[in-house]
């Protein structure tokens, strides 16, 4: 009951976030005003009268679209799969469909030549514009990707083949939960059309009108076009999709980062940070995988291949404050012991919606010295068969292919190298290993910083001004008395999903509370940010392109610090970081 309620809720949401805007004007006209009823004009005479057309329709379209999201959510990744397809190739097939629909309902005898197949299902006329049923199967194939944490668990549940009766229930639940919002506008759709007189007799303008939007829907899909305009709409729905997942019920029931299956079940058996190697199972798959950076060709790496090899997973994200901290040391180790037999991997899975771009992670990989293989994980695929839940997380692998070795987050470096030169050495008794590396560990004690520092809407933490702080345009003022530990702003600022930029002509400002020895800030866009400290240090940065990390304070020792930052037009604050 808890995972029905759940997957309503999920759809509904859903169904009425930024994610379906695209979809609907295509429901609107061939869900809803297509089935109104059209009467014979006035100057008809006693001529033919136009065929009513089927009401029907709207709840047809809606069950189509019902129907291949549930197929294509559950079942499409692990056919796929199986079949060694490309993820993608469901994505275009679906734009592929509504083109043809497109044309369809612009031209009567191609649409019925299309809808043939579904000729099975009953309806009262056959003969005007189709059932609508196909029209939804391919709605449905596009919708896919619209993205909540209830719909993520959906698809990596069919990702990893683990499709059992609570993933059924939880998927027919969410589809029920989409569907009602869209129905209820697909309808409406036809009462606008059967109150207003001027569209009765213009049936044929109608579908034309419905070809055009299913055309420029297919065109604007294949040039992610949707993607960039929710890019640009505040997420009014974030904060409702928080509610609905963030607690522990909801968290038992989608396993969110902890889906177990037959391949990951023994990871169990390891306990993070152990000081000695312990047995996990076998490695699970590297899967999902966009992208591979530092490989032949950007060729995949395939983890039985390296059987014979000491393997060390590294999962990471370029922007993550505690992830630079970790990278030199796996840097130092796979310079140190690739000759040796180790071979590391980065899955590069990302945070922010930029971390997903391929040339950005390259940027970051290049400016950390990595050149082991990277793996872009940008649907998490891995980090979920992996059952992982941080940046970093460390996985040691021997060289039969077992998981001996689990380190989740900072520090534990001395171990894991540790536990590396052990592996090495029952891998190839004998062999000659370098002295240990030194890199300094630079973990910070627990609690002992300021907790990492969002300004995006969607994940925003610590904020420290007066009044409310969301998605939208707003003006803002320091407040009289801030806390520790919090950020505040004065100025005109628009709030993203993922990040707050000055929405005014003029520069705006932020004033940070902190405790650390080094802060960092996460900028993108182009133009200055002027850094005042309360000593009465200053100092400008120039920020220009994709988003990366950049040094406000550099200090050796923790303390307690009040810094103002001022920020032009033009460029995009992401976060805080703390070291």
């Amino acid at each position: 009951m808890e995972l029905i309620i759940i997957g309503l809720l999920g759809g509904l949401i859903t169904g009425i976030s930024p994610c379906i805007l695209p979809v609907l004007p295509v429901i609107f006209l061939t869900g809803g005003a297509q089935s109104a009823r059209f009467e014979p004009s006035a100057s008809s005479g006693t001529g033919p009268s136009p065929v009513p057309a089927r009401r029907s329709r709207p709840y047809l379209v809606i069950a189509g679209l019902i129907v291949s999201f549930t197929l294509v959510t559950l079942v499409g990744s692990l056919v796929l799969g199986l079949l060694n397809l490309p993820q993608d190739i469901i994505r275009w097939v679906g734009i592929a469909v509504l083109v043809l629909i497109g044309i369809g309902l612009m031209v009567p005898r191609f649409e019925q030549l299309l809808e043939k197949p579904f000729q099975w299902i009953p309806r009262r006329n056959v003969d005007n514009s189709g059932s609508g049923f196909g029209v939804g199967l391919a709605l449905g194939t596009v919708f896919v990707p619209c993205a909540g944490p209830v719909l993520a668990a959906i698809i990596v549940a069919g990702a990893t083949g683990r499709i059992g009766l609570d993933t059924v229930l939880l998927t027919a639940s969410f589809a029920v939960g989409v569907a009602f919002p869209l129905l209820v506008f697909a309808l409406a759709g036809r009462g606008v059309v059967e109150r207003i007189r001027a569209f009765r007799t213009r049936e044929r303008g109608l579908r034309i009108a419905a070809g055009v939007a299913m055309l420029a829907l297919a065109v604007g899909l294949a040039f992610n076009v949707p993607q960039q305009l929710q890019r640009l709409l505040p997420d009014y729905t974030a904060q409702l999709q928080r509610d609905l997942t963030d607690n522990d019920q909801a968290a038992r029931a989608l396993n969110l980062g902890g889906l177990v299956t037959d391949e990951n079940r023994d990871l169990d058996n390891c306990t993070n940070g152990a000081d000695e190697l312990e047995s996990c199972g076998t490695a699970p798959a590297i899967r999902g995988i966009d992208s591979w950076l530092n490989t032949p060709d950007g060729a995949p790496v395939d983890l039985a291949g390296l059987r014979g090899r000491v393997v060390l997973i590294d999962f990471w994200a370029y922007s993550c404050i505690n992830c630079q901290r970790s990278i030199p040391h796996v840097v130092a180790w796979d310079e140190a012991y690739r000759d040796a037999g180790l071979q590391v991997i980065g899955i590069h899975s990302p945070e922010y919606a930029f971390e997903k771009d391929a040339g950005n992670v390259a940027a970051g990989a290049e400016d950390f010295g990595i050149s082991y293989p990277v793996a872009l994980d940008n649907n998490l695929s891995t980090w979920t068969a992996y059952r992982n839940r941080y940046w970093p997380a460390h996985y040691l692998i021997d060289a039969a292919g077992t998981v001996r070795h689990i380190s989740f987050g900072e520090g534990n470096y001395a171990a894991t190298e540790r536990m590396i030169r052990e592996l090495l050495q029952d891998a190839s008794p004998g062999v000659d290993l370098p002295s240990p590396t030194d890199v300094a560990d630079d973990t910070p004690d627990a609690g002992s910083t300021t907790p990492e520092t969002f300004l995006g809407s969607s994940k925003d933490v610590n904020y420290g001004g007066d009044g409310r702080y969301g998605a939208g345009v707003a003006q803002y003022a320091y407040p009289a008395d801030q806390p520790a530990d919090t950020f505040a702003l004065t100025g005109a600022w628009d709030v993203q999903t993922q990040y707050a930029t000055p929405s005014g002509a003029d520069a705006a400002g932020i004033r940070l509370r902190y405790h650390a020895a080094e802060v960092r800030m996460v900028l993108a866009g182009s133009g200055e940010v002027r850094v005042r400290s309360a000593d009465g240090a200053e100092q400008t940065l120039d920020v220009s392109g994709t988003p990366r990390s950049y040094a406000v304070i550099d200090g050796d020792d923790v303390r307690e610090g009040e810094v103002t930052v001022d920020v032009d037009p033009g460029v995009q604050v992401y976060s805080f970081t703390f070291g």
